[in-house]
């Protein structure tokens, strides 16, 4: 996109260079502060496959915790994952996966906390997008239509932009 033509309205936009150009922000002039974020996701299923889970009778073993230790690993990968990720050093990653039999299924939270120059809400956001996607691979055996649902930001704290946190 030419300048002449860049809407006024990106000019805020960080991740975009004067003549709209997907850029690298550059945050080496920030002090590293501590941040935290915090996401969610919702794995939706029969009550049969839920059921097979709960009781760990799934032909490939142990769901969940395949799930939470993928969700921690893909944290630590977000920024080879996201093109304008910086990588952060992580001093915690937190995955929980909690059975929900009204969805059928599972709610899964990851906290994300760390000492940087810019927050975590994308590897926040990668744990558990990362985490169901897991959940899904190892339990497609038993069912083809599991659901992936309701990725998003819960809160994000420090940072410039200031404290965040959804309405539930």
């Amino acid at each position: 996109m030419a300048q002449d033509n860049f809407p006024a309205n990106f000019a805020n936009l960080t991740h975009l260079d004067p003549q709209g150009q997907a850029q690298m922000v550059d945050v080496s002039d920030k002090a590293p502060t501590i941040r935290q974020a915090v996401a969610a996701a919702n794995v939706r299923m029969l009550p049969a496959t839920f059921a097979a889970i709960q009781a760990g009778n799934v032909p490939k073993g142990d769901v969940l915790a395949t799930a939470r230790l993928a969700g921690i690993m893909a944290a630590k990968q977000t920024a080879t994952l996201i093109p304008l990720c910086h990588p952060l050093p992580l001093q915690k990653i937190a995955v929980e996966i909690t059975p929900d039999p009204e969805l059928p299924g599972y709610q899964i939270q990851a906290t994300v906390k760390t000492k940087a120059e810019t927050g975590v809400e994308m590897e926040a956001l990668t744990a558990v997008s990362v985490a169901a996607l897991t959940l899904y691979d190892m339990a497609k055996a038993l069912e083809k239509s599991i659901q992936i649902e309701s990725i998003r930001l819960i809160s994000k704290s420090g940072g410039k932009s200031g404290d965040y946190s959804s309405v539930e």
